[in-house]
């Protein structure tokens, strides 16, 4: 009896409550080498959608990972991450902001880095839907605080698809500390310090609206973020 090959690729898509969302993000793949791993960890019915999704099409290996209790952004690609069996991994929004197509690119610059993540804020970047000039604002400042606090110098830390070579990862992740939007810059920063090599690639990236980040989760970011670079240990 055959057994179905490896995945290629693993890709965590955290989805809280998205039921919304995530229908139209699995009409725009058309296909994936890889397998897709759905964390739902909200009150909605996405996990309910996501299984309904998975039973019809066939022609993609999707994973519904359903949780009782909120896990945050960062927490919840954890748990995809861990779960992922392939030797290439990545995350992407459910929003649809970032196209299929886009992440496939990420995982092919693997072939000569550790990790690549897209970027909305360097040369060759496509914003087809520009975000608000308030959020604008709000991003370049915060990624001016966060080089200041950690010493990273990617333009884009907070762009919602990112891919890594999973035995980079696998070094990193016991040290985490960030369960929440925070994540990503200490998962950067983690594998700085750890002497992997992560670019960033120039992204084509169209604003969905209705953002997940609001603004007690900006200052929840900004509070785990000193939590992360004092040296503090979750209990």
């Amino acid at each position: 009896m055959s057994t179905a090959p490896e995945p290629r690729y693993s890709l965590v898509i955290p989805a809280y409550n998205e039921e919304h969302r995530i229908v139209p993000l699995f009409e725009s793949i058309t296909d994936f080498e890889g397998e897709i791993i759905v964390i739902c960890d909200g009150k909605d019915g996405t996990a309910l959608t996501v299984d309904q999704i998975a039973e019809s099409r066939k022609d993609l290996r999707i994973h519904c990972l359903q949780f009782d209790h909120r896990l945050g952004k960062g927490g919840g690609v954890i748990a995809g991450l861990k779960s992922a069996r392939s030797p290439l991994v990545g995350y992407l929004d459910a929003d649809g902001s970032t196209s299929i197509h886009e992440m496939k690119r990420l995982f092919l610059t693997l072939s000569t880095t550790d990790g690549a993540i897209g970027s909305r804020w360097i040369p060759g970047a496509t914003l087809k839907v520009r975000q608000s000039i308030m959020r604008q604002l709000e991003s370049r400042a915060f990624n001016l605080i966060i080089r200041i606090l950690f010493g990273i110098r990617y333009h884009d830390t907070q762009c919602g698809a990112k891919a890594f070579k999973k035995s980079a990862i696998d070094a990193v992740l016991p040290k985490m500390v960030s369960r929440g939007f925070e994540f990503d810059v200490e998962l950067l920063w983690r594998l700085r310090n750890a002497g992997y090599s992560v670019v960033e690639v120039p992204i084509e990236w169209q604003n969905k609206g209705d953002s997940r980040v609001k603004k007690r989760d900006m200052i929840g970011m900004f509070f785990g973020l000193f939590v992360v670079r004092s040296g503090f240990k979750r209990s």
